[in-house]
């Protein structure tokens, strides 16, 4: 009998998750719509001495400082940085993670020195190449390619895909078509190390729910602030909002999804 009776309660239990899962309005599979979506980008360059420069791009919490003389040294999440100064107005970067190109980019400064065209290309996992061309207007700066850059041209991949999975109790996952690796959040206001591979690297999210159809969440990385998602979604169901405001960014990404 009390096999049975605990049978019994492990299937109300089960039914009542799946019912609670199947009532979350966020769960599903969800298409990118580039057409409405709008990504930022920021650069962040500053002198730090004799040829040496402190860099901070949009998405990490961490600065590096390097001298510009063209060798390989410590970066951000144990990769290796190189800068050098082909021309006062043209700079090379190039990153690498055990002794593997990571990408490249190609900076030039415009004449009027008001704008920055960044060549870059990126090398993914399985051997293939992209390449992407941008243009930064200086937000902060006067001469030079020191400074700080903005930019709302990055392309959108027309291919990216989000699923939202149910996750713990009151948690939901996310993973996206570029991240294999899933996000793991629990909305109950508290803070959580990422249970996933992020571990490693000090990765954590705090999360809560605004509302019925609003939640946010916040990524950190060793205790700062990495990045803030809200998301909404429409009053059909059918479109999810994400907006993004990256650490240290001013101009936030606005990411539009329909339901697929």
């Amino acid at each position: 009998m009390p096999n049975r009776i605990l049978s019994f309660i492990l299937i109300i239990c089960w039914t009542v998750c799946a019912l609670a899962a199947a009532a979350d309005p966020f769960i599903g599979k969800w298409k990118l719509n580039p057409s409405r979506s709008t990504l930022a980008d920021q650069i962040m360059i500053q002198a730090a001495g004799e040829n040496r420069y402190t860099l901070n791009f949009s998405g990490s919490s961490d600065s590096e400082t390097v001298t510009a003389d063209g060798t390989d040294q410590p970066g951000i999440y144990g990769t290796m940085l190189s800068v050098t100064i082909q021309e006062p107005d043209t700079w090379k970067i190039v990153r690498k993670k055990e002794g593997r190109v990571l990408l490249t980019a190609i900076w030039k400064l415009s004449k009027d020195g008001k704008t920055l065209s960044d060549a870059f290309s990126g090398n993914r996992p399985d051997g293939s190449t992209s390449n992407t061309n941008l243009v930064y207007r200086r937000a902060a700066g006067n001469s030079g390619i020191p400074g700080t850059w903005e930019t709302t041209d990055v392309k959108v991949d027309a291919v990216s895909e989000l699923e939202i999975r149910p996750y713990d109790t009151d948690g939901l996952s996310f993973t996206s078509s570029d991240s294999p690796s899933p996000k793991k959040v629990k909305f109950d206001g508290k803070e959580h190390l990422d249970p996933g591979a992020g571990a490693s690297l000090g990765v954590a999210f705090l999360g809560h729910r605004i509302d019925e159809h609003s939640l946010e969440f916040t990524s950190k990385i060793k205790d700062k602030i990495a990045k803030t998602r809200q998301i909404t979604l429409s009053p059909d169901l059918k479109t999810l909002t994400m907006v993004e405001h990256v650490a240290g960014q001013r101009l936030p990404n606005t990411l539009v999804f329909d339901r697929e």
